[in-house]
C-alpha cells in the first residue's frame, strides 16, 4: 500500500486552490460539497467560474495567497501555467500545507480520490495517481452497488449512537444490535424512504427483551448469468443469514452468497419433491423467528411459475415480514440473450406463459384452442417431458405443424443449448440434442428469427 487513505474533517476548515481554469473548477465543485471556507488564488479566471460559486468561496490574488495558506487545511495547486504552479508549490511548502498538485503525483503529499458521495457514507478509490480513469471506472461500479439511501441510513445510525450506548453497554452485543439494525427490516425501510419507520424499529430493538425480528426476502435469481441480476438481490443475497435455493438457481449465483451464511437446497425436479412446499413454508418461518435474514432464492422471477405466491402467503400468514423482490424472468433473460424477441409487430402481437406440467404432474390442462391462434408467442416452462402432447395438442387445436419453436436449455449459461425447428418436430429436436431441461419452449414466428438471421449470416460468409 504506497499510499495510506485518510478523511480530512472539513467542519470549519479552510482550503486553499490554486488556479482559475477548468481543472481548478473541478476541484471546487468537490470542495463546494463540504462545509469548507475556499480560496481561490487566482490572477485570471474563467468566465463563470466565480458566479457558479457565488457565496461560496473567496477569490484572491497571488500576492494575498500567505494568510490563506497560513489557517489551510490543505491546498490544491491546479494552475494551467507550469510557471504558476511552481510558485503556488513553493509558497505551499513553505507554510508547511499538504498539497495536491493536479496531473504530478510525483509532487503530491495526497492524491484526491474518484468519490462516491451517500452524505454520512463517503467511498474513496485511489489508484496512487497512477490511473486516475481506472478509478472513476471503479467508481462507477460501487456506485451502482450502493443503495442510493445508504447515507440516510448512516445518518440514523448516528443520531442513535448515544442511546443504543446507554441500552446496551456491552460492546460485543452492541455491535450485535449494529448488525441486525443496518442490514435487517429498519434498513429495508430507510432504503425505501421510510425514515421515521426505520427509527421506530431500531428503537424498538434497543428496548430490553425485545425479540429480535427477522425478515424473509424472496428473491428472483434471473435465467442464471450472475451479471443480470438486480443489484437489490445481490445485496440481500451478500447479506442473508440463510439462503433457501432452488434446483433452477445457477453455481455462479450461490458462489455469491457469503461464506458464513448457511445454504440449504430445496429444489424440486420432474417427480422428485424431496423437500415438501409446506416444510419448506415452516423452514422459512422458523429461521426468520430465530432473527435471521432469510433469502428464499429462486430462479427466474419469483411469481412467474416459481411458487413464489405461496410462500408469500405462508410466511405473512405466520406473522413475519416478508418482500419480494424480482428478478428477470427466465423466459425474457433466455429469449432476449438468444436474439429471440418475444412480440414482433409483423410476427407476434400478444405472448402467453403457460407451465407444461399439471400440480401432480403429466400434462396440464390448458385451453388449446386460445394457445393455437395465429400472430402471437407461446413460451411453455417445464414443458421437456410433455413436449410431444404440447405439440399435438396445439396442431389438433388449428396451429399449423411447420410454425416455428426454439427450445433453450440453460439460457444465459456457459452450457446452454438452443434448438430451433417446427413444432411438428419439438420432441425430436429435444430428444436428438439430449435436452434434459430446465428449458423452455417458445412457438411462434417469432422463434425462426434467430435461425433466419443465422442461415443468412452463413450465406453471405460463403459468398
Amino acid at each position: 500500500m504506497r499510499q495510506f487513505p485518510a478523511f480530512f474533517n472539513m467542519h470549519d476548515a479552510s482550503v486553499v486552490v490554486f488556479g482559475g481554469g477548468e481543472e481548478a473548477r473541478r476541484k471546487v465543485r468537490l470542495l463546494a460539497a463540504t462545509p469548507a471556507r475556499i480560496t481561490v488564488i487566482v490572477s485570471q479566471i474563467d468566465p463563470g467560474f466565480a458566479e457558479e460559486f457565488a457565496g461560496r468561496i473567496t477569490i484572491a490574488p497571488p500576492d494575498h495567497a500567505g494568510p490563506a495558506l497560513d489557517i489551510a487545511r490543505f491546498a490544491i495547486v491546479a494552475n494551467r501555467l507550469d510557471v504558476n504552479a511552481d510558485k503556488a508549490i513553493t509558497m505551499a511548502r513553505q507554510y508547511g500545507v499538504p498539497l495536491n498538485v493536479v496531473d504530478r503525483p510525483d509532487l503530491c503529499d495526497f492524491t484526491v480520490p474518484s468519490i462516491i458521495d451517500r452524505g454520512d457514507v463517503v467511498a474513496a478509490i485511489g489508484t496512487s495517481g497512477s490511473a486516475p480513469v481506472l478509478a472513476k471506472s471503479i467508481r462507477e461500479k460501487l456506485e451502482a452497488l450502493l443503495p442510493q439511501r445508504i447515507g440516510d441510513l448512516a445518518a440514523l445510525a448516528r443520531r442513535l449512537r448515544p442511546d443504543a450506548r446507554t441500552a446496551i453497554p456491552d460492546s460485543k452485543a452492541r455491535r450485535r444490535f449494529w448488525e441486525r439494525a443496518l442490514t435487517g427490516p429498519a434498513a429495508d425501510l430507510a432504503y425505501a424512504g421510510d425514515l421515521e419507520g426505520a427509527e421506530a424499529e431500531m428503537r424498538a430493538q434497543l428496548r430490553p427483551g425485545a425479540p429480535v425480528r427477522g425478515i424473509v426476502h424472496l428473491v428472483g435469481a434471473g435465467p442464471g448469468d450472475p451479471e443480470l441480476l438486480t443489484l437489490k438481490a445481490l445485496r440481500l443475497i451478500q447479506e442473508a443469514d440463510i439462503v433457501y435455493y432452488d434446483r433452477l438457481v445457477s453455481d455462479a449465483i450461490i458462489a455469491l452468497i457469503r461464506r458464513d451464511a448457511d445454504r440449504v437446497p430445496v429444489g424440486k425436479s420432474k417427480g422428485d419433491h424431496s423437500v415438501p412446499q409446506e416444510t419448506i413454508h415452516e423452514w422459512l418461518i422458523a429461521s426468520a423467528r430465530e432473527g435471521k435474514r432469510v433469502v428464499r432464492l429462486k430462479g427466474g422471477d419469483p411469481f412467474i411459475f416459481g411458487r413464489g405466491g405461496e410462500e408469500l402467503e405462508a410466511v405473512r400468514a405466520a406473522g413475519v415480514d416478508a418482500q419480494v423482490v424480482p428478478g428477470i424472468s427466465s423466459a425474457l433473460g433466455c429469449a432476449a440473450a438468444a436474439g429471440l424477441p418475444l412480440t414482433h409487430r409483423d410476427h407476434a402481437q400478444s405472448l402467453t406463459f403457460v407451465t407444461g406440467h399439471a400440480k401432480e404432474g403429466g400434462v396440464p390442462d390448458l385451453d388449446w384452442t386460445a394457445l393455437a391462434r395465429p400472430a402471437q408467442t407461446v413460451v411453455v416452462f417445464m414443458g421437456v417431458g410433455t413436449s410431444a402432447a404440447i405439440a399435438e395438442n396445439i396442431i389438433r387445436a388449428g396451429r399449423a405443424p411447420s410454425t416455428p419453436v426454439a427450445v433453450i436449455e440453460n439460457g444465459t449459461r456457459a452450457n446452454e443449448i438452443r434448438v430451433y425447428g417446427t413444432l411438428s418436430e419439438l420432441p425430436h429436436l429435444i430428444q436428438r440434442a439430449g435436452i434434459k431441461g430446465p428449458a423452455l419452449l417458445v412457438i411462434g414466428e417469432v422463434a425462426g428469427l434467430p435461425e433466419e438471421a443465422i442461415a443468412h449470416a452463413f450465406k453471405e460468409q460463403v459468398a
